[in-house]
């Protein structure tokens, strides 16, 4: 959210844009505006059970819109609870216990509650609002100023929640209340639990672009020619249809107008309305991996002339192409897929990422030579997809869940609108490992889903990510356009050779397991060694895998599984081991053994060459043989301990090489050579014991958006500053200035550590970090490791300052009286304290404080409000503030007349409450002249006295 808004979604860098591009005059209070809503809200953790309806009374009203009952109401007190920002997951937060759920993590879920107050300005009347929560982990519930808006049942996908009929202006707050339920779980992985993505308020024109409203990928037509066909989904949520314009325009990556195109609409009230145009574009610049080159679409609609709404949309000009002979083909040439599948969890913040996160771990992927990335099983955050973008990296967008009902359908519709305008996306997968998928069943299902999808998006092909039933009669590679294997290497040739006319891709492979800087097997201990020797059943080594289909012209590639570790799923291990050990690299992104590997199997122009193990062993090792592991791309290596040679060998591409050696302590060191020319040199030498700490961050410098965050990598160092491989040692940290932790990891699949706080155990040799900047406080960020008998590291990360972010602002709650009835007006004074039968619903009116009675029928009537006071009021007692209150009034609290207001004219009016009050009835009786308006002229609201 942070990065990818700062510019675009800062309201008036888009109104100076806009109107470089397209000349016109904007007007602020009807264009778009785009606003952060994850900071302040409050946070309970544990369900809160609805109160036990009981009575007609109660029973009647809780039926009715706005009457929501307990955590949900409008009126709750939540003054004690947590106060924090998104995204948040409240599982990392917690400890782990080995009677949870291994497959996540050992860790409790449960339920939680969320609630936020906000403020609209009086001028936002009349515009489309609308609430964006982008994933709530894992099923939810939200309610509106205590109206029922929304339940979702994917933890994974966005609601977009229209508030408008129901919003509040002015002094009135608006209410936000979500109950999530986490002990519902939709994979077996790591999911984490609340509102773990991030959340915004959208604030439009009447008319308007709907969300995810923009259609443009553009499409090839001939050589050099291309063409954007853009669908622009407008609504109009006024009472009047509306005449528009619509104009689109495509700018490339220096701000230049390429092509503009404009069209006319009439839109009418409630409904949706599709423009269409095309944009035709000669020769432009092609988006690949090597090169993601990004074009702009920028859609403007008028009224009248003046521009109402605006949205801009990057698109990149690329073409794709599988094959059943060849495999993969990105702008018509040839391209092995290189890919990686991935959970979305990190270490020290869950699934909770900050954006700068997401950006770090695909950056480690990118270095290490994957192209593709497969969102391992469910649609990711918009924010990952947007990097992959800038990034290069090809996508396997996939769908969580397989089921062809129209909540799921809903879903998939939901993932293929949002996602359908990235150059990165390549395949949509609409299942992974599905039981029904060498059956009929499921081929029809997926016929059905795959018919969604290319109603939304016919540019891509889809596949599905299968694990048997690829010869049945009918199954569902029948109704795919890309077959993906989960393994079944065997099955390769065959399923070709059967059926010759199938593109085929490896969608998930290898399934190795290690541990970083581990080189000893002992599952007893669950301890598994880095030298790619270790699988399950199902699964392969690195080298072995991607060999089998590197030399299959035919295969598009494949997508190993993992490129991280991840949460759960522990294989081949159970407790104490926690976290995954499928990873290329560990839970921070430390590299194991296989990432060197894959660089080199996937490097072909950059010399590669590491060896596996360190060179740190005990005393009594000498004399012993190591295994070693000369991991490179050159054809030949030499390996020397202590400048004495040990070998000299041809490599084989895949195998690479392997040796017994000695051990002795050194510097063991190899040499690579190609044709034979020295190409790459590297060694490990024997450290001696650690005397200090180091602090490395990913970045020097990060902004104060309040979001950016840095992974700093903490390790040991000897006398003469090497690092120690195999230090594992407890650190503790402390920052100040403009910056906090936020989370702390090491990669350790067997730790049990906190990740939040203080303290974190060096894991052979290395831990990690996370620090986040402060919004609005630029500065420095100063971190501090310490260990026991060690020299303590010092770290400054510079927090510059940068454009913030448009956020709605956080305001205290406070218990506002919303809820009243209205006797009839009466010529006669009436009783205040009259009872009515808790059966009368009709004797007295529903009222609205802010709108004031005629007094039509007499110059008296009574205004009744029940509540409980909070809480913290209770104690020290509180104060009612009425405002705008018209016409002579008396005050009953409780049967007791507290306050009386003389005069007719209005008046803000404001009465105390006694200590220790709690359940209360407000009596309000107003005296008025006869035909005047009177009443409640503006918001009551109860304050701490």
């Amino acid at each position: 959210m942070c990065n990818r808004f700062k510019l675009f979604m800062h309201f008036w860098g888009v109104v100076v844009l806009i109107q470089a591009f397209f000349p016109q005059q904007i007007s602020a209070s009807d264009n778009r505006q785009t606003l952060s809503l994850d900071n302040g809200w409050r946070f309970h953790k544990g369900d809160i059970p609805f109160p036990v309806i009981n009575g007609h009374g109660m029973t009647y009203m809780s039926c009715k819109a706005g009457r929501a009952l307990g955590a949900a109401a409008y009126d709750y007190d939540d003054t004690d609870w947590r106060l924090l920002n998104l995204p948040h997951d409240w599982v990392v937060e917690g400890a782990i216990d080995p009677k949870e759920n291994i497959s996540q993590g050992y860790r409790a879920r449960g339920y939680g509650w969320y609630r936020r107050s906000f403020k609209l300005d009086r001028s936002d009347k009349g515009k489309h609002i609308e609430l964006q929560f982008d994933g709530i982990a894992t099923h939810s519930t939200i309610w509106v100023n205590g109206i029922l808006v929304h339940r979702n049942f994917c933890g994974y996908t966005s609601s977009y929640i229209d508030i408008t009929a129901i919003a509040k202006y002015g002094e009135e707050l608006n209410n936000i209340a979500v109950r999530v339920d986490a002990n519902e779980i939709e994979g077996w992985w790591y999911e984490g639990a609340g509102i773990y993505r991030h959340t915004w308020l959208i604030k439009r024109a009447p008319v308007h672009i709907i969300t995810d409203g923009v259609y443009a990928n553009p499409v090839k037509t001939a050589p050099g020619k291309w063409r954007i066909p853009v669908e622009v989904t407008l609504e109009n949520s006024d009472s009047e249809p509306a005449r528009v314009d619509v104009e689109v325009g495509l700018f490339d990556k220096a701000g230049n107008l390429i092509v503009k195109e404009s069209t006319s609409a009439i839109v009418n009230t409630l409904v949706q309305n599709v423009a269409k145009l095309s944009l035709q574009v000669e020769n432009p610049q092609l988006w690949s991996v090597d090169n993601p080159i990004l074009y702009q679409v920028k859609t403007l609609v008028k009224k009248s002339g003046s521009i109402i709404d605006n949205l801009t949309t990057n698109c990149g000009f690329r073409t794709i192409r599988f094959t059943p002979d060849s495999g993969f083909y990105l702008n018509d040439n040839r391209l092995k897929i290189k890919g990686v599948c991935n959970h979305q969890d990190h270490a020290g913040v869950g699934v909770a990422l900050p954006n700068s996160i997401v950006d770090f771990r695909l950056k480690v992927l990118k270095e290490m030579g994957a192209n593709a990335y497969r969102c391992s099983h469910n649609p990711p955050s918009k924010e990952l997809l947007d990097a992959c973008d800038r990034m290069g990296i090809l996508v396997m967008d996939e769908n969580r869940n397989f089921n062809n009902s129209p909540e799921y359908i809903r879903q998939l519709e939901w993932m293929v609108r949002r996602d359908r305008n990235h150059p990165s996306i390549i395949m949509w997968s609409v299942f992974n490992e599905e039981p029904m998928q060498g059956t009929e069943s499921g081929y029809e299902m997926v016929r059905r889903m795959s018919n969604i999808v290319k109603l939304f998006d016919t540019t891509r092909p889809v596949t599905a990510a299968m694990n048997g039933g690829f010869f049945s009669l009918k199954n569902v590679s029948h109704a795919v356009d890309v077959v993906g294997f989960n393994y079944h290497t065997k099955e390769y040739d065959l399923l070709h050779k059967v059926r010759p006319e199938l593109c085929l891709t490896s969608s998930e492979d290898i399934s190795c397991v290690m541990q970083r800087g581990q080189y000893v097997t002992d599952l007893k201990n669950n301890l598994i060694d880095a030298y790619d020797t270790q699988h399950p059943a199902w699964g392969t080594t690195h080298r072995n895998g991607w060999k089998m289909i590197n030399e299959r012209p035919y295969l598009a590639g494949g997508f190993v599984w993992t490129g991280f570790d991840y949460r759960g799923e522990p294989t081949p291990l159970q407790w104490p081991t926690v976290d995954s050990n499928f990873g290329i690299v560990d839970l921070c992104g430390f590299p194991k053994t296989a990432y060197y590997i894959r660089q080199a199997l996937w490097f072909d122009n950059k010399p590669v060459l590491y060896i596996a193990p360190h060179w740190n062993w005990p005393t009594d090792s000498i004399g012993k043989n190591i295994k070693v592991m000369a991991v490179t791309n050159a054809d030949r290596v030499k390996l020397l301990l202590n400048g004495k040679l040990i070998c000299d060998k041809q490599v084989d591409k895949y195998d690479m090489l392997n040796e017994l050696v000695p051990y002795y302590p050194g510097k063991l060191e190899a040499i690579g050579y190609k044709n034979g020319k020295e190409v790459s040199r590297f060694k490990v030498e024997t450290t001696g014991t650690p005397v200090r700490l180091e602090l490395v961050p990913d970045r020097n410098a990060i902004v104060n958006d309040g979001c950016d965050a840095v992974p700093v990598t903490v390790r040991a160092l000897d006398a003469k500053g090497r690092p120690v491989p195999t230090v594992n040692l407890p650190v503790e940290f402390e920052v100040k200035g403009v910056g906090e932790i936020i989370g702390l990891g090491n990669g350790n699949p067997n730790s049990h550590e906190m990740e939040k706080g203080n303290k974190r155990d060096l894991f052979n040799g290395l831990a990690q970090v996370i620090l986040q900047s402060q919004a609005n406080k630029a500065g420095e960020i100063m971190l501090t490791a310490k260990a026991v008998g060690l020299k303590p590291a010092h770290l400054v990360v510079r927090v510059k300052d940068t454009v913030q972010t448009l956020s709605v602002p956080v305001v205290f709650p406070v218990l506002t009286l919303d809820k009243w009835r209205v006797s009839p007006f009466s010529a006669i004074r009436p009783d205040p304290n009259q009872k009515l039968a808790a059966n009368d619903m009709n004797s007295w009116d529903p009222t609205k404080p802010g709108e004031l009675q005629a007094f039509t029928g007499g110059n008296y009537a009574v205004y009744r409000s029940n509540f409980e006071i909070f809480p913290g009021f209770q104690k020290q007692g509180a104060k009612i503030i009425f405002k705008n209150l018209t016409g002579k009034a008396e005050i009953w609290l409780n049967q007791q007349k507290i306050a009386t207001k003389t005069g007719l004219g209005a008046a803000d009016f404001e009465v105390v409450i006694p200590p220790g009050m709690k359940s209360c009835e407000l009596n309000v009786l107003i005296e008025a002249e006869a035909g005047i308006r009177a009443g409640l002229g503006g918001i009551v609201t109860v304050v701490a006295k």
